[in-house]
């Protein structure tokens, strides 16, 4: 039998952003595993936040649902690409902390903002490392989904010199010429000014960025996206055991070059969600989103997916922060003109289970390789089947005509198709109900952790 990890063991948990301002499925994830760990060690959570209104590199301890966090503030201040995966004033941040928690355990969700030397500073302390791979980015420059939004292309390989184009194109950029014209001197209520112009009308602020990142000598070539991956070959050496939550972003990442030998799959854990009963006695079926309200979890193929649905059969519910993305949520919003569509909102988590409970199906339309997304088994646990994409990790957990459906990604045709089907015959809800599966508690998923940590202290 597999020995737990002794108690009372100092673990660092590191991740891209941090709640309250960051609610997606990683940090949820992490923040759930966090605090089941820390009924039996004593865990701290490092995680970066980009502020204008605060320095770059500003080091804050707080407290986030009980858990300590350690926050830097990473405002992408970058002299040169190479700064922007592992700048040297959040490096130096990073060994600090170290230092000061002096952790027997680290445990990487995700390097972005962070720096790719924080494994590598580990090691050199004699720290084991631990990675789980939610995303992409330590191959993908451009956020993790390994999708160029212009060209609206899969990237199934990565190809330097369309990887430039695409950072260069993305809101990074932006950040980096918002974060260098903060540093030119801006006055406080110039710098929040110059955050709130990112966040409500990154239109105008990718203009002003274009312009301040090209006069700060900011270039961004094939040979920089091919160092970067030089580099995140050095993070693969220099972490431990990786785990995959899915099938698929394990073989993706073998092909990526991770050892095979250092890379497990494990899926996630889940705190528990109240699960509805009986079934729909509403006339219109009731079709869910719930996630980021961003454009490569393909909302809009939804709402044009739904466009040609009889109007009185169906009512579509999409909860997510407006606030993300708020260009992407206007044009949702002129798509859903005229539809039977209602725009929840962000949903807290202790309000989940009435989100979940106000919906028949849910839909999860994404457009990238998702991993194994957090609320496809939200769903399952609130007894609701799930229409999703073909892609990613999606297939290995809905089973088509068993626990939902699955249909052709980035198809409009395919996804109405789907959802036709349903609206037909109501009945075969409950049908697709009752093969859901059952699903693996956080409770469990920490001691499988604990094994995992277990392991790594005895190799050390």
């Amino acid at each position: 039998m597999p020995r737990s990890a002794p108690a009372g063991l100092r673990i660092v948990h590191a991740i891209h952003d941090f709640l309250p301002r960051h609610r997606a499925g990683s940090e949820i994830y992490a923040l759930d595993l966090c605090r089941e760990l820390d009924r039996r060690h004593h865990v701290t959570m490092l995680a970066a936040e980009y502020d204008l209104a605060r320095a770059h590199g500003r080091i804050t301890w707080r407290v986030q649902d009980g858990l300590p966090v350690v926050e830097i503030v990473n405002n992408w201040r970058a002299d040169s690409f190479e700064q922007t995966y592992r700048a040297s004033a959040i490096t130096e941040q990073l060994a600090r902390v170290l230092d000061v928690v002096q952790p027997d355990i680290l445990h990487v969700h995700s390097l972005l903002n962070l720096s790719f030397d924080l494994p590598q500073l580990a090691r050199s302390r004699g720290i084991p490392v631990a990675a789980t791979l939610h995303d992409y980015s330590l191959v993908c420059a451009s956020g993790g989904q390994r999708l160029h939004r212009t060209d609206d292309h899969l990237c199934d390989t990565i190809d330097a010199d369309r990887c430039a184009r695409c950072f260069r194109e993305s809101p990074f950029y932006t950040q980096i010429g918002v974060g260098n014209l903060a540093r030119g001197g801006l006055a406080a209520p110039l710098k929040r000014a110059a955050g709130v112009m990112l966040q409500q009308a990154p239109a105008v602020a990718r203009l002003v960025a274009g312009a301040v990142g090209r006069s700060a000598g900011i270039a961004v070539e094939a040979s920089d996206i091919e160092a970067r991956l030089v580099r995140a070959h050095r993070v693969f050496d220099d972490v431990d055991v990786f785990v995959a939550p899915s099938q698929s972003m394990a073989d993706a990442f073998v092909r990526f070059g991770i050892p095979s030998a250092k890379l497990r799959v494990l899926d996630y854990g889940f705190a528990p969600i109240a699960r509805s009963n009986g079934s729909s006695t509403h006339n219109a079926v009731r079709v869910g989103y719930v996630g980021s309200l961003v454009w490569h979890k393909g909302v809009h193929v939804l709402i044009d997916a739904v466009r040609a649905l009889p109007p009185q059969a169906y009512e579509l519910r999409i909860f997510g922060d407006r606030a993300v993305a708020p260009d992407y949520v206007a044009d949702l919003e002129r798509r859903a003109a005229g539809l039977p569509v209602r725009f929840m909102g962000a949903v807290d988590r202790d309000r989940i289970a009435d989100a979940y409970g106000g919906v028949d199906v849910l839909v999860v339309p994404s457009l990238w390789p998702e991993n194994s997304p957090l609320v496809v088994r939200e769903a399952f646990m609130a007894g609701k089947p799930v229409v999703a994409a073909r892609i990613g990790g999606l297939g290995d957990l809905v089973v088509h005509d068993v626990n939902g459906l699955l249909y052709e990604p980035r198809s409009t045709a395919a996804l109405t198709e789907a959802l036709r089907s349903l609206l037909g015959d109501p009945s075969r809800l409950d049908a697709l109900a009752r093969g859901i599966p059952a699903v693996k508690s956080i409770a469990v998923h920490s001691r499988e952790w604990e094994t995992i940590y277990t392991d790594l202290l005895g190799r050390a």
